[in-house]
């Protein structure tokens, strides 16, 4: 398995591949993993009793972790696109409003993961905890939009 050193750098690329192009299958839905692990249905009110409201659900943490994404469809990657919106983020924590920096990237050590990147989309905001982060992307011929 292909071990990405920054969680929420791999869940843009699940974002890419899960959601948006539909090749990295069976697409993950908390409800559903919930409702059948342990029989809860309100996803909101479970984060909030249990103090999980604006982080990410363990069980998500843990699916997520430990998800195996084939070297042919991190070949497939040449754009990411960072947004608040994600499916992705809303499917590791229900509660989040996108007003923090929970899902910020911290390292661009994973870019070698998917080497036929392209582009980035939303970089400037979400990659501010990356130092140089401009140079870094530059220097693998990838561009910041």
């Amino acid at each position: 398995m292909i071990a990405f050193s920054d969680f929420n750098f791999k869940l843009l690329v699940i974002e890419k591949l899960m959601y948006w192009d539909e090749v990295l299958t069976p697409q993950f839905s908390l409800g559903e993993h919930m409702r059948e692990q342990s029989g809860i249905t309100d996803l909101y009110q479970y984060a909030v009793d249990n103090d999980l409201a604006y982080k990410v659900l363990p069980e998500a943490r843990a699916y997520f972790e430990g998800l195996d994404i084939p070297d042919e469809l991190l070949l497939t990657v040449d754009e990411l696109t960072i947004d608040g919106g994600h499916q992705v983020y809303q499917e590791c924590a229900p509660v989040w409003d996108g007003e923090d920096d929970l899902f910020d990237v911290r390292s661009l050590a994973d870019l070698a993961l998917v080497p036929n990147l392209q582009r980035i989309v939303g970089a400037d905001e979400a990659l501010l905890a990356v130092p140089d982060k401009l140079d870094v992307l530059a220097a693998r011929g990838v561009t910041a939009h």
